[in-house]
C-alpha cells in the first residue's frame, strides 16, 4: 500500500471516530466464561474475582505488579508471527500505521531490508496474522482477571532487540508504560509480554522493580546516555536506586502480564543474535481519556503527534484520536475508549 491511499484510509478512519463506526470493529469472543471466585473482593485491587488465576497468584500480582504464567502461547503461533515479522522487514507487506524503528547506533547504516536492521515494529493493530497475538484466547483468558470483559487492544510491538554494537543502545531505561498513555485508571491497563525464545540477563530480557505498581507515575525524559538513545525510549529521572531489581528469565511461549505503573526496563543484548519479544498493552473499554496538556505526559504526546504526522502526513491528528484509530475491540463491547 503507498503512502497516499494509507493517508487516505487514515482519514477516513478519523473522521468515523466518534461514531458508530468506530466501535463496530468486530469483537472476537475468544475468552472463556469466568465464574465468581470464593474470594473477598475488598483484599484486591488489581486483579478481578474469577477462577483464572490463583490466590497465590493474585497475591503475587498485588503485591508486585507483575505475573509470569508459562507456557501461554504455541511454539505454532510463535513461528507464525517470526514469519510475518521477517516479511515486513523485507518489505513484502506494508501494515498500514505500522512503525517501524531502527536502534540509534545503526540507523545511519546502509539500509537493507532484512531483520538485522530492524530492531522493533509497533502498532501492527492493521495487520491481520500479527495482530491474532491479541486475540489469541490463551492471552484473553488471563487478560481478563486484570480489565474484565470488555477489552481493547490499545499498543501492540514485536521487539528485536538486537546484539548491542558496543555503544549500549540496546538497553532501555527504566521506565513506566503509563507514561505514554492518556487513559485512565492505571488498575484497569495490562500488559501481556510473551518471549519468543529464551530470554535472560544475558540477552537483555525484562528487568522489574516489585511493587512500584503501587507508586505514583514519575517524570520521563529521554536518558544522558553518551552512545545516544532510541526514538520514544523515555526513561524515570528519579528512582530509588535502591529498590530491589528481578530480572525476569523467560522461556518460548511464557508470558508476564504487567501494570502500566511498574518500573521496568531492559538491559543490553550481550549475544549475538536477537531477543524477540511480542506484546500488548490492554485496557478495559470503559476506561477514559484524560487531559495531558500541562502534566508530564505532555512532552511524549507531542512527540507522538509529530510522528504520526511524519509517517502519515496527517495534521493536527490529537494524541487522543491517535490512540482511537490504535486501539482494537477484542472481546466484549467497546465503550469509551
Amino acid at each position: 500500500m503507498d503512502k497516499g491511499s494509507a493517508s487516505t484510509r487514515l482519514k477516513i478512519l478519523l473522521r468515523h471516530l466518534g461514531g458508530h463506526s468506530a466501535g463496530a470493529i468486530i469483537a472476537h469472543p475468544t475468552s472463556e466464561p469466568v465464574s465468581s471466585a470464593k474470594l473477598q473482593p475488598q483484599q484486591f485491587q488489581y486483579t478481578r474475582d474469577n477462577n483464572v488465576l490463583s490466590l497465590e497468584q493474585r497475591k503475587f500480582y498485588e503485591e508486585n505488579g507483575y505475573l509470569v504464567i508459562k507456557n501461554v502461547v504455541s511454539d505454532a503461533d510463535i513461528q507464525r508471527f517470526r514469519v510475518q515479522f521477517e516479511r515486513i522487514c523485507r518489505e513484502e507487506v506494508k501494515p498500514l500505521g505500522l512503525m517501524v524503528m531502527r536502534d540509534v547506533s545503526i540507523s545511519k547504516s546502509e539500509y537493507v531490508p532484512t531483520e538485522k536492521m530492524i530492531t522493533k515494529i509497533q502498532d501492527f493493530q492493521e495487520d491481520e496474522e500479527l495482530f491474532r497475538y491479541c486475540t489469541l484466547p490463551e492471552i484473553l483468558k488471563y487478560v481478563e482477571c486484570f480489565t474484565g470483559p470488555n477489552i481493547m487492544a490499545m499498543h501492540t510491538m514485536l521487539i528485536n532487540k538486537p546484539a548491542d554494537t558496543g555503544n549500549k543502545t540496546s538497553r532501555h531505561p527504566l521506565h513506566q508504560d503509563l507514561h505514554y498513555f492518556p487513559f485512565r485508571p492505571s488498575h484497569n491497563i495490562v500488559c501481556a509480554w510473551t518471549a519468543m525464545e529464551h530470554v535472560d540477563r544475558e540477552n537483555g530480557c525484562l528487568v522489574v522493580l516489585p511493587g512500584t505498581h503501587k507508586g505514583p507515575l514519575k517524570p520521563h525524559d529521554y536518558p544522558q546516555w553518551e552512545g545516544g538513545v532510541n526514538t520514544l525510549f523515555h526513561g524515570i529521572q528519579d528512582y530509588d536506586k535502591n529498590n530491589n531489581r528481578v530480572y525476569v528469565s523467560m522461556e518460548k511461549g511464557d508470558t508476564v502480564f504487567f501494570h502500566p505503573l511498574l518500573i521496568h526496563g531492559s538491559g543490553r543484548n550481550k549475544t549475538q543474535g536477537f531477543r524477540k519479544a511480542i506484546s500488548c498493552h490492554f485496557a478495559a473499554s470503559d476506561c477514559e481519556y484524560i487531559e495531558i496538556k500541562g502534566t508530564s505526559q505532555e512532552k511524549i504526546g507531542r512527540e507522538i503527534e509529530d510522528l504520526a504526522y511524519k509517517l502519515h502526513g496527517l495534521q493536527d491528528l490529537s494524541v487522543k484520536n491517535i490512540w482511537k484509530l490504535r486501539g482494537r475491540l477484542v472481546k466484549g463491547k467497546r465503550i469509551s475508549l
